[in-house]
């Protein structure tokens, strides 16, 4: 088995049936890795099965801090076939750590789990915050918006996306930059 295979296999059996929005959400944003493969070369599959996995720490099997890019990355370093960096880009998505920091869970994320290179890491952020609840691309403005309506600008999710409102918006205009490049040279960034 494949590694996408396998991340789309495991993502479906701990997201789908107990929460199916999530799980559409995890197929649109591995349909949005899917559309940066002319920018990640080599690490296209990487990427995918990363994009799948990156809320599997949601299911409600698996959720021990209730800090799901902890409790995912943690899940998935259980699994046998696991691709250690797809671990590291589950624990790290979408500026994790400045949420782990919220949460006082930053030195457990810190020292269990090193960072990925920084232009995935970007790439996966892009994926997930220009991906609807529903599984449809948007914008990381929106999306942020969407967020901060949705859990409230006084919650831990809502602070924490506020603060890291910048990071995520210049991550998309990097990924967006590299788009662009490639598309008129014809050649990965």
């Amino acid at each position: 088995m494949g590694l996408t295979e396998w991340a789309y296999s495991l993502s479906e059996a701990m997201l789908s049936e107990p929460l199916p929005r999530r799980w559409v959400h995890s197929l649109g944003v591995a349909e949005r890795a899917r559309s940066l493969s002319p920018i990640l070369g080599g690490d296209a599959e990487l990427l995918e099965a990363a994009a799948v996995l990156h809320d599997v720490g949601y299911s409600p099997a698996i959720a021990a801090t209730g800090f799901h890019p902890l409790d995912g990355a943690r899940f998935l370093r259980s699994q046998e076939g696991a691709d250690e960096r797809v671990i590291r880009l589950v624990a790290h998505h979408s500026c994790a750590l400045l949420e782990a920091e919220e949460r006082g869970l930053r030195p457990e994320l810190e020292s269990e789990f090193e960072l990925e290179r920084p232009d995935l890491v970007d790439a996966l952020l892009y994926c997930d915050m220009t991906t609807t609840p529903d599984g449809t691309p948007t914008t990381s403005a929106d999306r942020v918006s969407e967020i901060v309506q949705r859990y409230g600008p006084d919650t831990v999710v809502g602070r924490f996306i506020q603060r890291a409102a910048p990071n995520i918006h210049a991550a998309a205009g990097r990924v967006e930059e590299r788009l662009a490049q490639a598309s008129t040279s014809g050649q990965p960034r």
